[in-house]
């Protein structure tokens, strides 16, 4: 039997995860919000766990460190859960902070993200990097916030492993070796299942709209394409930005 110390779900603490939903609050406080039992289990093994909500049977079935545990009823859950089917678990995180390490993103695969504005497709993005062993993302400001509730579901549990960086996007690629090389998606790019791809480099992926902006795309040394197969008949006009990463991912690793 896990024993645990348990407070009262009190209007101060709904209020508190509520105000986490918004970017402000979150940048202020430093804290983030996860539910569900993958994410919740997951990220506690790499960011502190301030506050854990939880039913009495998801405490008896599961054990998470955590300075505060709330026991909650699933009538109570629903108050503080942003899912339109909440689940018997919502955790409150501190963020996570990263320093670059340059040694390691010049002897590794970096992901670049200029501008990639939903969050979903962050989060799928950080998932992706987490199963392909990318152990750094390197964010555009204009990127989407790592720690949005929409973000943080999305990756399952990866957002404690991955690294988050977030920067200005031309500035560190302008810094970065010269014999580190740096791929885009481009239409006039070259085959991606045709080329010849290196162990390490930095892959930039563009907004959903607009792809590559202009001052990123002078600082790519290696233009990839990822081909359409259906030449000559009605198609898609663009991949998903998180579709056309695991593709890409794929091909680094392959």
């Amino acid at each position: 039997m896990i024993s645990f110390a348990l407070d009262m779900l009190s209007k101060g603490k709904i209020k508190l995860v509520k105000s986490l939903s918004q970017k402000k609050f979150r940048d202020e406080l430093k804290l983030f919000v996860a539910e569900g039992t993958k994410s919740v289990t997951d990220i506690a093994q790499h960011c502190k766990c301030v506050t854990l909500f939880a039913t009495q049977s998801w405490l008896s079935a599961h054990e998470v460190k955590a300075t505060e545990i709330i026991e909650v009823s699933e009538t109570e859950i629903k108050s503080i859960s942003a899912q339109k089917t909440p689940q018997p678990v919502v955790a409150i995180f501190e963020q996570p902070a990263f320093e670059i390490d340059y040694k390691e993103i010049e002897n590794g695969l970096t992901l670049a993200l200029d501008t990639v504005q939903d969050p979903g497709n962050l989060g799928t993005i950080i998932r992706l990097a987490d199963w392909f062993g990318i152990r750094n993302i390197i964010c555009s400001v204009g990127t989407a916030d790592v720690f949005n509730p929409k973000t943080v579901q999305a990756t399952m549990g990866a957002v404690g492993r991955v690294k988050i960086h977030y920067v200005d996007l031309p500035k560190f690629l302008s810094s970065i070796k010269d014999n580190i090389p740096v791929f885009g998606t481009f239409l006039d790019g070259e085959n991606v299942y045709q080329k010849q791809l290196p162990k390490k480099g930095i892959v930039v992926m563009g907004n959903e709209g607009n792809g590559i902006s202009s001052e990123v795309s002078k600082l790519i040394t290696e233009r990839l394409l990822i081909p359409n197969f259906s030449v000559g008949k009605e198609t898609s006009e663009s991949l998903n930005v998180a579709i056309a990463t695991a593709i890409i991912c794929s091909e680094f690793r392959r």
